[in-house]
């Protein structure tokens, strides 16, 4: 279980906020072309510079706490959904927060 660890929080974080779409319309899963405009470029810049810092041996991932699954550039899976998941709960926040101070 301990390797599943760093998803199953990131899951837990993604479950969590998910509500936000429906209860207090966010409406970010609505518009999935604005959300890949506002994640894309994050997304890449944080995946380059994960890969340079795992390459040049500046920061390591504890093997209890990760799948071992790697992606290209020796990055575990789990360190791409927290750039996935974490940005994401962000949005979903942010905009629950927007509609809800308009009414």
């Amino acid at each position: 279980m301990d390797r599943y660890q760093y998803l199953l929080i990131m899951a837990a974080c993604a479950a969590i906020t998910l509500p936000l779409e429906f209860v207090f319309r966010a409406r970010v899963y609505r518009r999935p072309r604005r959300l890949l405009r506002a994640m894309w470029l994050p997304l890449a810049i944080f995946i380059v510079w994960d890969v340079i810092a795992i390459a040049r041996g500046h920061w390591t991932f504890d093997e209890r706490w990760v799948t071992g699954w790697r992606l290209p550039g020796d990055i575990p899976v789990e360190e791409v959904a927290f750039f996935i998941v974490i940005p994401l709960c962000a949005l979903l926040t942010f905009e629950a927060s927007r509609h809800t101070l308009k009414r």
